[in-house]
């Protein structure tokens, strides 16, 4: 049976929390004095050659070790835990990571395709059974409704009528046949080219879904974000063949611009430093043929 949440389904909300369970963790260590580098859905600090990762996860925080480590033993490159205890701080839990270096290089998309090709022909039950493995309707922000709802007082009417059809294009894809285990998030800030080559990071929304869910983010890549155009003939040439006319990917490509776009929005309701980038991809919904690409945040 499938777990119902992801592993972190819920950004950090108090970054001053974070930042002390952060230097809880790194004194009782005995590590360097912790610095923020980002926040979003984690904490991430960096400690010396250390990554100290603060999260609130749905099951306890040694399931990431324990999903490393298994990765790790199926000849994947993924982030290597510095060590196996965590730390647990006000409901918030700190694990801690080598840091990875990047080299500055392209990333080799063909390397990240044959990875998550790996990830697709794991047999589920093979799992570490404290690692869930939920169905990706249960992420927050893929409650369509729910974010329409949220939005709507920043939500002008030809947007809506953009964001709505684009939906209901896509409405029943729950039924589309076959599932594997999903990496769930693979888009450039989720590789990192180091010496070993292409490591694969962010395992956090690892969900049974049909291959097109990992293939999806690069399809709109290049048309949306910025991209050369390059990235997903390279994915697909390592994974072994192109889900480009995949009804799945095509859907899961759309939806996840929809949920993008209201995240931001709602975001932008809030901190008018997010506003600017929801307008932008709002264009996009309104059928603006000059709508810029869209900035990642």
């Amino acid at each position: 049976m499938a777990a119902a949440r992801a592993y972190v389904d819920r950004p950090i909300g108090d970054v001053t929390a974070a930042a002390g369970a952060a230097c809880t963790a790194a004194r009782r260590w005995r590590l360097a004095e912790p610095d923020l580098l980002r926040v979003g859905m984690n904490a991430i600090f960096v400690a010396g050659p250390h990554v100290l990762r603060v999260s609130a996860p749905t099951v306890p925080a040694a399931a990431s070790l324990e999903l490393m480590a298994f990765l790790a033993d199926a000849g994947l490159n993924v982030p290597r835990p510095e060590r196996s205890d965590v730390v647990e701080v006000g409901g918030l839990s700190v694990t801690c990571w080598q840091r990875l270096e990047p080299t500055g290089e392209a990333i080799d998309w063909r390397a990240v395709g044959a990875m998550v090709r790996v990830v697709h022909a794991i047999d589920r039950s093979t799992l570490p059974k404290s690692v869930p493995v939920p169905e990706p309707t249960s992420l927050p922000w893929w409650d369509f409704a729910a974010l329409l709802a949220r939005a709507a007082p920043a939500l002008d009417q030809p947007a809506r009528r953009g964001l709505e059809a684009a939906v209901e294009r896509h409405r029943g894809w729950e039924s589309l046949p076959g599932r594997v285990v999903c990496h769930g998030d693979v888009h450039p800030g989720n590789v990192v080219m180091t010496r070993e080559g292409a490591t694969l990071i962010d395992w956090d929304l690892l969900c049974w879904a049909p291959p097109g869910w990992d293939h999806g983010p690069l399809l709109t890549w290049a048309s949306r974000w910025g991209g050369t155009g390059a990235e997903y003939p390279a994915f697909a040439g390592g994974y072994g063949w192109s889900l480009v006319d995949d009804p799945a990917a095509t859907a899961f490509a759309e939806l996840r611009l929809v949920a993008a776009t209201l995240m931001r929005l709602i975001a932008g309701m809030s901190d008018p430093s997010a506003m600017s980038e929801a307008q932008r991809r709002l264009g996009y919904w309104r059928g603006d043929p000059e709508a810029p690409p869209w900035i990642a945040q």
